[in-house]
């Protein structure tokens, strides 16, 4: 989970600033003094960290943590604070908030600048900041950092600091080679097949047989809180209308009608279409000879072909269409033509016509009572769409003015319904069996940027539905009150106890298979059943393959492993503890895969140019003097997870 948030939080801290061509400043943080505030409460002094003389604020740590939170979500919404920080992701966020202000202080000490100048051009090219005109406009740039949660000082800090860290760094990068010798041995691990055994030794069979007293369990469930911690709740208030809902008059009066008929009367003329075959020559008496023959029996496409010319067939058109996709001469000739013989050549921009009329569609003109039923479904339409469209401005005008849903609703005569509660991805809190409205699934993240009572207008189907709701409830994400979920909370207490015994007797089997004992006999002297072992003899290709990325953790430890070691590893959810004994590791020749080896090289060069970014921010701060302050550090995590 650390390398995702390591990929995630790439650039600067992980807050997407309206990407323009800002490669490595697309990220930027939004820092302490967007609001002067201040993060009370924090013990172990103001500051997480000190970088070249300069502190890096709890307050800035703070900010960029819950932003970093804010776009995680993006990904998966139910995502809480304590999750973020538990897999590390305020670690992640504090390493490059350190980076970020190396980089800053190492270019002003060595009088990098980047002046006000060139952040203004950087400012006018980023296309979010432009308004109708496609000019930059400052009521969208102030938006848009609002938005963010940034001010105009803190995102110019940002672009020049970003700017600077291309100057610093962009030398280091940039199109990095890996050695020959080093891909070689890279390329040799896909090669590589490693036998061995995997053993669980399961929390399940080492677990107490009785239950924790109420004192133990109360101390352990405030010391793992964390691990019940429920993902905010909302549940929402709403009301669907449109055109289906709408009891009005839509029946247009025969004056309507006929004032349509007349407004469309070429619509309701009659109509006639023609279909053609034709070939274009470049002079009129070839023209005339080909359509001779034609006339004499020979059919159009043998004599376009002798000729060496190509036909074509096109669609029925009326006079008007075929006139503008040839000529108006042709066209005229066309519509004096039977069906099926040749028409007579005329000219167009590339040369003479040949053709033959193929088909002809005559369509008589309708007359006002045949046109009725078709003019008053479209009347009618228009009518209902015209209703929807002043009945939702003027709900909107009574939300915006601050008339409450309730009232809106009975004004209006619409149905209030409640949901469950809801998670951010749209589930019902506890409901498996419960699902969302549809109307409510393109309004759900707006939903949970709401506050109470405050309620918003959407539309659904454009033109046609649209949905009234507010936010009834919002419950904040934390671990409920221990009386709630006892009996999870003591089945968690016993794998929790039971893992503990179980990592005992995992270092019991390691410690005897480390010596002359098998693996088996080792785990048979346990005397215990409910052991799981399985033998291992795999690739480190076939691996891939078959997981597809998704990697089994005890199958990545073994093939990261030494020949002949045999190691420990703990389950998730304190389900045991894994025992991984690797026995032997053969690789097959490079050289035997033709383009492996280039393949390699140019799979793991963003890797390399990590690397070398990594390494050089590495230096940077070595230079400067970097201090962490951990009691802060800690501070800052505790309050963000809810710790007492």
């Amino acid at each position: 989970m650390l390398s995702f948030f390591r990929r995630f939080f790439q650039s600067k801290i992980g807050l997407p600033i309206f990407i323009g061509f800002l490669v490595l400043i697309a990220l930027a943080f939004a820092a302490a003094d967007i609001t002067g505030s201040t993060f009370g409460g924090v013990s172990g002094g103001d500051r997480v960290a000190v970088v070249g003389g300069e502190p890096v604020a709890n307050s800035e740590l703070v900010t960029a943590a819950t932003t970093g939170l804010d776009q995680m979500r993006r990904q998966n919404p139910t995502l809480t604070m304590p999750e973020f920080v538990t897999e590390g992701g305020l670690d992640e966020v504090l390493r490059q908030l350190i980076n970020r202000y190396a980089v800053g202080n190492y270019a002003e000490k060595y009088d990098l600048r980047a002046g006000q100048n060139l952040v203004n051009s950087e400012i006018l090219k980023i296309e979010a900041f432009r308004g109708l005109t496609g000019e930059f406009d400052e009521d969208s740039y102030l938006a848009a950092l609002r938005q963010a949660g940034l001010s105009d000082a803190v995102f110019r800090r940002d672009l020049k600091d970003g700017l600077l860290e291309q100057q610093l760094l962009k030398p280091a990068v940039v199109a990095p080679q890996m050695p020959e010798r080093i891909a070689r041995q890279y390329a040799a691990l896909v090669l590589e097949r490693r036998r061995g055994e995997i053993a669980l030794v399961p929390s399940s069979i080492f677990a107490p047989e009785s239950g924790p007293s109420e004192a133990q369990l109360t101390q352990w469930y405030g010391e793992n809180r964390t691990q019940f911690i429920r993902p905010e709740r909302r549940t929402l208030r709403f009301a669907v209308f449109g055109a289906d809902t709408l009891e009005v008059s839509a029946t247009p009066s025969e004056a309507e009608i006929a004032a349509r008929y007349k407004r469309d009367a070429d619509q309701y003329k009659a109509i006639e279409r023609r279909a053609v075959t034709s070939f274009v020559v470049p002079t009129e008496d070839a023209a005339k000879a080909l359509a001779a023959r034609i006339r004499a029996g020979t059919s159009l496409e043998a004599a376009a072909l002798e000729a060496g010319f190509n036909s074509s067939s096109a669609e029925l058109r009326d006079r008007e269409t075929l006139a503008n996709a040839t000529s108006f001469a042709f066209a005229e000739n066309v519509f004096k033509a039977e069906r099926g013989t040749a028409v007579e050549p005329a000219q167009g921009t590339l040369g003479w016509y040949v053709a033959r009329v193929d088909e002809i569609e005559r369509i008589p003109a309708r007359t006002l009572a045949q046109a009725s039923p078709e003019i008053t479904e479209q009347l009618a339409t228009e009518k209902r769409g015209a209703a929807v469209a002043d009945l939702t401005a003027e709900i909107e005008a009574e939300i915006d003015g601050g008339t409450a849903l309730a009232e809106v609703a009975k004004a209006y005569d619409l149905t209030i319904e409640t949901t469950p509660a809801l998670l951010a991805s749209g589930q019902a809190f506890g409901r498996a069996d419960v699902q969302i409205v549809p109307q409510l699934v393109p309004v759900l993240s707006t939903a949970f940027q709401m506050d109470e009572s405050e309620p918003q207008l959407a539309e659904v189907v454009p033109g046609q539905q649209f949905v009234v709701f507010e936010v009834a409830r919002i419950e904040e994400a934390a671990a409920p009150p221990l009386d709630e979920i006892k009996q999870q909370a003591e089945a968690a207490w016993s794998r929790a106890q039971g893992a503990k015994a179980a990592r005992a007797a995992a270092d019991r089997i390691i410690e005897k298979a480390r010596g002359d004992m098998a693996l088996s006999a080792a785990i048979a002297a346990e005397e215990k059943s409910g052991f799981e072992r399985e033998p291992i003899d795999l690739k480190r290709r076939e691996l891939l393959a078959q997981r597809q990325g998704n990697l089994p953790p005890p199958l990545v430890l073994m093939f990261s492993m030494a020949e002949g070691s045999i190691k420990v590893l703990e389950a998730p959810r304190d389900l045991g503890w894994y025992i991984i004994s690797l026995d032997e590791i053969t690789t097959d020749p490079v050289d035997g895969e033709p383009g492996l080896l280039e393949q390699t090289r140019r799979q793991l060069a963003p890797t390399l140019t990590e690397e070398y970014r990594s390494q050089a921010q590495a230096a940077m701060r070595a230079e400067l003097g970097t201090t962490r302050n951990e009691a802060a550090i800690a501070a800052v995590r505790k309050q963000l997870t809810g710790e007492q």
